[in-house]
This record gives C-alpha cells, structure tokens and sequence, in this order.
C-alpha cells in the first residue's frame, strides 16, 4: 500500500459500520404494534424507512418516536461489523453522515471504543439537512472534507456520491450499483483502499 496519499471516506452508520438492523427491527415491530415477521420487515427498511412505513401504513408523523425505539435497541444490541477497527484505521480521515442521532452514534463508537477514529459526525435530521439520498448533507460535508469514497449499504447512501462524482462501496449488498462491493471489511485493504490509492 502507497504511503503518503491522504484519503478521506464517508460512511454511514447504521447498517454499515454496526449491525444495528436487528435493532432497527425491534423498534419498528414496537412501533407498529403489530405481530411482524422480521425478515420481511428488514428486507423493507433495507430499501429505507420512509418505504417500510408506508408498506406497513405507519404514519410517518411517528418517525421521532421510532428513532427513540431503535435508538434504545441499539445500545444493548448492536455491534460493529467484524474487521471493522483494521478498516477505519488504515485511514486517517473517517466522516460519518447518519440518520441517527449524535448522541446514541457516539454512544456506540465510545462502548466500541471506535470514536478516535473520526474527525467528524453529521447528523443528517438533527442538523437540519433533508434525510438521504438528499444530497444536502454530503454537500455540506465536502465543504470542509475532500470526501474520495462514500461507504453504504443501501443505495440512498450511494445515490447522493454518484451525483457529486465521488467513489463508492457497496457494503454487504451486492443489488447496488457502486465502484466497489464488499461483503466483509476483511476486503476492505486489498478490494479497495489499494486499487483507490495506486490511482
């Protein structure tokens, strides 16, 4: 691997850096009051909450209270991904944009003891920018970072990076158009930081 270049990545949180859809999951299930089948459910957040909730016709007026949920789900049953740490800390210059809230993605990066590893964290909602795949919120990010790649899991992560021509990874999701597909961070290295920094 080539010293010496300086890249800057984004990533998502949820999805992508922790395994917090089975939190997602039970805080949805909660919220809809409903007997769901899991699976199901997670294949329709896979796509984003906005389209599971109207398939399951939950208001989306409700949002708050299902950020609340999974937020408390998320902080006993969510793990970042295995190889993760290797990954972030082959690079210098880590950004996270995230539906989440501030509080409970610093929460987890400090539980992991994984917030060293980023300069900085934007909460998409929470700072007032429209929710992904908006651009809104990557635009404000690279006035201040020369983002290089976007890492996601689902495409309204991506979406916004192939409009300002940067870079992307595919995160365990093979069903998106990106630069790159992982399905481990094992990959990460040699699938993509090595072909990105010999460029």
């Amino acid at each position: 691997m080539k010293r010496g270049i300086i890249i800057y990545i984004l990533w998502d949180f949820d999805g992508t850096l922790f395994d917090t859809y089975p939190a997602l999951v039970e805080g949805f299930i909660k919220l809809s009051q409903q007997d769901l089948d899991r699976t199901e459910v997670l294949s329709w957040l896979k796509k984003d909450s906005k389209t599971a909730f109207k398939h399951y016709g939950i208001e989306e007026k409700r949002r708050e209270e299902y950020q609340t949920l999974h937020n408390y789900y998320s902080k006993t049953e969510s793990k970042p991904f295995e190889y993760l740490e290797e990954a972030l800390s082959s690079v210098e210059n880590n950004i996270i944009v995230t539906h989440r809230d501030k509080e409970s993605t610093i929460f987890l990066l400090e539980k992991y003891n994984l917030a060293k590893y980023f300069r900085d964290i934007v909460s998409v909602e929470e700072q007032g920018f429209t929710r992904k795949p908006h651009s809104s919120s990557y635009e404000y990010v690279l006035k201040s970072y020369p983002i290089d790649l976007v890492v996601g899991d689902r495409d309204l992560d991506l979406i916004p990076a192939r409009k300002l021509n940067i870079k992307t990874v595919a995160f365990q999701n093979r069903n998106i158009d990106a630069d790159f597909h992982i399905d481990s961070y094992a990959d990460f290295i040699p699938v993509v930081l090595n072909p990105l920094q010999q460029k």
